[in-house]
């Protein structure tokens, strides 16, 4: 969104055509612009969804188009970041709260039951599957110590599940990727309609069943191996679901397409001007390109990486080690 202030991106000459013409139809406005009709129509598109325009109808069948105030935009791009601030301090306090409640003598509290028999937390990971109805949600992150027969049998166990009408949202460690057994079973549950997320480092291992049953997996601090807090509804209970759609939101939409692939030369490089905030028109430029030809790489590789913004793209793809 920051980029329809660039007076040298393509979103950013369409908003300052109409910003000093209002009103104007398309064909003006792309000559204003230098673009052609077709690249401002997606433009204009982007910008009435993203409320940066609106389109105004005349009744003469030919509709033109006016620019909200300029403050108005800086002022939305500056509560969308106060929002993403709020989001990251959320997830901190009720971090801390889970912090405090894991160091009490779970005798003390209710709500929480320690469990250490790793044959007992697998049991307790399947029932809450069985049991849910609705959603599971999931934080998967490193040590991925699972065994491929492991791994094989959630996948079998999520599939029913799914096909049962419970949806899966799970967030990733960025390095997912890379793992030779976690990464396959990622991209073959996103490819069977799980929805997943990617962040660079997860607080945490979590698995949420509805409104029931949360499970918190940490290492073990007097003895190898890990142990599991199971939390029933509580205080604790709504402060890990909080913490788990703070992170949904701040984690990046991960993608089957294209995991633990590699990619050529000439799209590393497009990559790369991308993520430093360069537009089509300056990476065709920096890379002796037609522009189509670059609008066209950049459509692929945004829906190869799951990403619906340039960021996106760039963090997916540093994640990936492309860049």
């Amino acid at each position: 969104m920051y980029d329809v202030l660039d007076p040298d991106s393509d979103r950013g000459r369409v908003y300052r055509a109409l910003v000093g013409h209002p009103r104007e139809p398309v064909g003006l406005l792309a000559a204003r612009a230098g673009l052609s009709e077709s690249v401002v129509r997606v433009v204009l598109k982007e910008l009435v969804a993203e409320d940066i325009v609106v389109t105004t109808d005349h009744g003469a069948g030919e509709a033109s188009w006016e620019a909200l105030p300029p403050t108005q935009v800086v002022e939305t791009l500056l509560q969308r970041d106060a929002v993403r601030r709020t989001a990251l301090r959320r997830a901190g306090t009720e971090l801390e709260r889970l912090y405090r409640f894991a160091r009490r003598d779970a005798g003390h509290y209710g709500a929480l039951e320690v469990v250490e028999d790793a044959a007992r937390i697998l049991t307790v990971s399947r029932r809450l599957q069985q049991s849910a109805r609705r959603q599971i949600r999931v934080i998967d992150m490193p040590p991925y110590s699972g065994t491929s027969d492991h791994y094989l049998e959630q996948e079998v166990l999520q599939r029913e599940r799914m096909a049962a009408g419970v949806v899966y949202r799970t967030i990733y460690h960025g390095s997912a990727f890379d793992d030779p057994v976690a990464g396959p079973n990622m991209a073959r549950m996103i490819e069977a309609g799980e929805q997943a997320r990617t962040l660079d480092d997860p607080p945490m291992k979590l698995a949420i069943g509805d409104s029931d049953l949360a499970v918190v997996t940490l290492a073990a601090d007097d003895h190898p191996g890990v142990v599991s807090l199971l939390i029933r509804p509580s205080g604790l209970f709504r402060a890990l679901s909080n913490v788990f759609e703070s992170l949904w939101r701040l984690a990046v939409p991960a993608s089957a397409a294209g995991a633990g692939t590699q990619i050529d030369a000439r799209d590393r490089q497009i990559l790369t001007l991308m993520a430093s905030g360069a537009t089509d028109d300056v990476i065709a430029r920096r890379l002796g390109l037609g522009r189509r030809t670059v609008v066209r790489r950049v459509s692929v590789l945004l829906a190869g990486l799951g990403a619906t913004t340039r960021f996106q793209a760039g963090v997916q793809a540093a994640r990936r080690g492309w860049l």
